[in-house]
């Protein structure tokens, strides 16, 4: 297994031009994403207008599917203030972009823990978009357009101070680990926390014969036993 050390050096080159509070707050998604589990890599950090511009021709008059809609000036990346992830395999040399992997065996998909974790942190997920989703996409605004900062405003102090103070404050909270068992034999993990038992809902449910569906519009899951 990959030491947490590994884990973060594969993500250096990506965070160094970034916003401090978007390092701080990437550093900490690193660290507890691995506690969970789920190592991951940082693949996209700060990206110049022109690397912009080359990305938003791809899918357009350069091959390659289109992956963004942001022309360079309109990407908070162009700012340092977003971020793209990906799952760091074990071996330590590949990545995964596959969003129904459950590497840690948990009956959760690892991309929606990741997602989650970072929403604590105060990032924006593309993800949660209804328009064009991003994915691997994560982002800090502090309230400013892509207009905005393109015109030289950015982040005052005190919105800085609020968002260092949101990543320090969401600390994980104190969890122990389970086993949850069925008729004897073990089903799947879960973790209480101050004093609250959660278990992965899926490996729950079809364990005892509901069928389960989860829309991403609604956010709602769906338990159906016949």
């Amino acid at each position: 297994m990959l030491t947490l050390d590994q884990v973060k050096s594969k993500s250096a080159g990506s965070l160094g031009k970034l916003h401090p509070v978007l390092q701080a707050a990437a550093d900490e998604l690193i660290q507890r994403s691995y506690a969970k589990g789920v190592p991951i890599i940082i693949t996209q950090g700060m990206r110049t207008i022109a690397e912009q511009n080359a990305l938003y021709a791809q899918g357009r008059t350069k091959k390659g599917p289109i992956v963004t809609n942001a022309r360079g000036g309109s990407s908070y990346h162009n700012y340092g203030l977003a971020i793209d992830f990906a799952l760091l395999l074990p071996d330590g040399n590949n990545v995964s972009w596959d969003m129904n992997r459950d590497g840690d065996s948990d009956k959760v998909a690892d991309w929606q823990e990741v997602a989650a974790l970072a929403k604590l942190l105060g990032f924006e997920w593309g993800g949660d978009w209804t328009s064009f989703k991003d994915y691997p996409h994560l982002q800090m605004t502090f309230g400013l357009t892509t207009a905005q900062l393109l015109a030289g405003k950015r982040p005052t102090e005190q919105q800085m101070q609020e968002a260092l103070a949101k990543i320090s404050a969401n600390e994980p909270a104190e969890e122990q680990g389970i086993t949850i068992m069925l008729n004897g034999g073990k089903l799947t993990t879960g973790l209480v926390e101050n004093g609250t038992t959660y278990a992965p809902v899926r490996a729950v449910a079809e364990a005892l014969g509901a069928k389960v569906t989860y829309d991403a519009v609604s956010k709602t899951v769906n338990l159906v036993k016949e």
